[in-house]
């Protein structure tokens, strides 16, 4: 895991759904938890772009449903700014379910990753077919 080049808006609080974009067997997941949120009283911890958030499974296959795992949110509808003035947003919501080391559990990550959760997460960046 590096560090992150921009800075990313921290867009998905607890509570926010995602469409899982691997091949694990997970379809919706819902944030619990950001790791290394660090807060203010009453407000709720987000993830962002390349944050590894535990998630919770809502859809999927019987195996998958109720687990608690961790992911790396590779796609944010709201829109963030790069270093180089351009602005990017994607059309959904989505996270790649991870080991609690970092590397995927899938073998094939759907749609494409942003280029902030690639640099930052190695494994995400070997599966991810498009970077933008």
């Amino acid at each position: 895991m590096k560090g992150f080049g921009s800075k990313v808006i921290r867009s998905l609080p607890n509570g926010a759904r995602l469409i899982c974009a691997d091949n694990t067997g997970a379809k919706e997941l819902e944030i619990i938890a950001v790791k290394g949120y660090k807060g203010v009283a009453r407000r709720l911890p987000a993830g962002g772009v390349g944050s590894l958030v535990f998630v919770s499974v809502k859809k999927g296959t019987p195996e998958m449903r109720k687990q608690v795992l961790p992911a790396i949110i590779i796609r944010q509808k709201k829109e963030y700014r790069r270093p180089d003035g351009s602005r990017v947003k994607f059309e959904d919501n989505a996270a790649v379910i991870v080991t609690p080391e970092g590397s995927p559990k899938g073998s094939e990550i759907k749609g494409p990753v942003a280029k902030e959760a690639a640099e930052r997460w190695a494994g995400v960046s070997r599966l991810a077919k498009i970077i933008h």
